[in-house]
């Protein structure tokens, strides 16, 4: 049997386990998954030796800072800056990011004019990827001025008016923290804007509720999240070919 996992903090809400189980099942493929709480992600090496790990995934807080202890980046991840998934092949760690693929298909169709994104971390610089990509002027919303085009104290009106796109690549609003919206003038969201929150935990977090009652449409993270998934999994079936491949010729 081989084994699967997804690296991160405060897993309870995730689906990855449930979305990997029954795709390894339905593919009759021997493969469990896991998930994987971990304090330190310097200790990736011996979390990899002891669960005899394939690959795994990657979610906050260590999409960025697993890279130092990987011994190789596809070329979107090393032009991302971020990992979110990794394969283990003849005893290297190869990181990817797919996040890329599910934020591809989710805005590939959206208005072009320009985008406000909200955070800084390793899902954000996916999305100023993607966007970048296809074309899509964008500012940078943080905390930290340092960081972004804008601070959250720093969001006027004209500022939200202007772009028609609003992405929430941060994780406020997740479950269980409910209740919780990123700071914007939502008087200033209309019917012509289109507001993307990676959050899918809940289905309709209260930055896309408060967003839906000024007319704008929405959509949650979990287009995003089942697209990334599956080119997770390509990624580690191709693996397992190429390895098998191996064998044969060896």
């Amino acid at each position: 049997m081989r084994h699967y996992g997804l690296i991160g903090k405060h897993l309870s809400h995730s689906f990855s386990k449930n979305f990997f189980t029954a795709k390894f099942a339905n593919e009759g493929i021997d493969a469990d998954y896991a998930l994987i709480e971990v304090d330190d992600i310097s200790t990736i090496d011996n979390i990899i030796a002891q669960r005899e790990l394939s690959g795994f995934n990657v979610t906050i807080p260590y999409k960025e800072s697993i890279i130092p202890y990987l011994d190789e980046l596809s070329a979107e991840a090393e032009a991302v800056g971020a990992v979110n998934c990794v394969v283990i092949k003849n005893g290297r760690k190869i990181g990817y990011n797919t996040d890329i693929t599910g934020i591809e298909a989710t805005i590939e169709w959206l208005d072009k004019s320009g985008a406000l994104i909200l955070g800084t971390g390793g899902a954000s610089k996916a999305v100023q990827y993607v966007c970048k990509k296809q074309n899509i002027p964008f500012s940078v919303v943080s905390r930290d001025k340092e960081r972004g085009d804008y601070t959250y104290d720093e969001l006027t009106t004209d500022v939200v008016a202007e772009h028609k796109l609003i992405i929430n690549a941060t994780p406020v609003g997740m479950s269980p923290n409910v209740e919780e919206a990123p700071e914007l003038p939502y008087s200033a969201i209309t019917d012509k804007h289109f507001v993307f929150d990676l959050v899918y935990n809940p289905p309709k977090s209260m930055l896309l509720s408060r967003s839906e009652e000024q007319g704008a449409t929405t959509m949650n993270g979990m287009l995003m999240l089942q697209t990334q998934a599956i080119a997770s999994w390509h990624i580690w079936q191709r693996a397992e070919k190429e390895l098998a491949e191996q064998t044969l010729v060896n």
